[in-house]
């Protein structure tokens, strides 16, 4: 298994549609893709199954996989390389780092595919939807631009809920269940991950919120969204 990562890790250093902590990207993407079509994100992408599926479904605009594992990406940039999908590409780097690849307004959505729930309370500040992340999207996502998450994770979901209440952001749409609704929503919501497939959360649903942040900073209610996770935390644990 070893190996096997060290090969493509080696793979991806000439693979095209592969950057590793680049220099010099913020405001320059149009460039690199040859265009000036909107630029969509995918976070934590893992295999890149959701940045393959969306460049497939939409070829006017442009998707960048974010992950940090090489070994991963390298499986979304091969399948897009096979294909000759020209509007998809993989950036290897941290999440919190995105302000260093992409100037304000460069970037017109997010798609959150999947990332770890990070279940503990403790843990709620790395979660991709905590007001922490959601300050730093703001600092590149075009007004009106949307933040698309999708999850197996109940937690996740009712989580990124309490958070768009208590800072007042659009609530575009949400789903408990999407595969309960199949014949009604766009397709792009039924692109499968590795991680689906694995059902991890053994919840038996996707669940799916659309939403959009304000042009105006968040306000600082962070204390009080921990405070509010413990004594739920704690409401549930007394009642067991």
């Amino acid at each position: 298994m070893a190996q096997k990562k060290l090969v493509r890790f080696e793979a991806i250093k000439n693979f095209a549609n592969v950057l590793q902590y680049p220099q010099n990207m913020q405001g320059n993407w149009h460039q690199f893709f040859k265009n000036n079509n909107p630029v969509v994100l995918e976070l934590a992408c893992g295999k890149g199954e959701y940045t393959v599926g969306l460049a497939t479904l939409h070829a006017n605009n442009n998707f960048i996989g974010i992950d940090l594992k090489g070994n991963r990406i390298y499986i979304g940039a091969k399948k897009c390389l096979q294909q000759g999908l020209q509007n998809a590409a993989f950036l290897r780097t941290q999440i919190d780092q995105l302000t260093n690849y992409f100037a304000k307004e460069e970037v017109a959505e997010i798609w959150i595919t999947f990332p770890d729930p990070q279940l503990r309370t403790g843990k709620a500040r790395k979660r991709l939807t905590h007001p922490k992340f959601l300050r730093l999207y703001q600092q590149i996502v075009r007004p009106g631009g949307y933040i698309h998450l999708k999850t197996d994770s109940p937690v996740l979901y009712q989580f990124t809920l309490l958070v768009i209440e208590m800072y007042e952001l659009e609530l575009v749409e949400h789903y408990s269940d999407i595969y309960s609704l199949k014949e009604t929503l766009p397709q792009e919501l039924f692109i499968k991950t590795h991680y689906e497939g694995l059902d991890i959360a053994k919840s038996n649903r996707i669940h799916y919120i659309k939403f959009k942040l304000p042009i105006e900073p968040l306000p600082n209610f962070d204390k009080e969204l921990q405070e509010k996770l413990k004594k739920d935390e704690e409401a549930i644990s007394g009642g067991h």
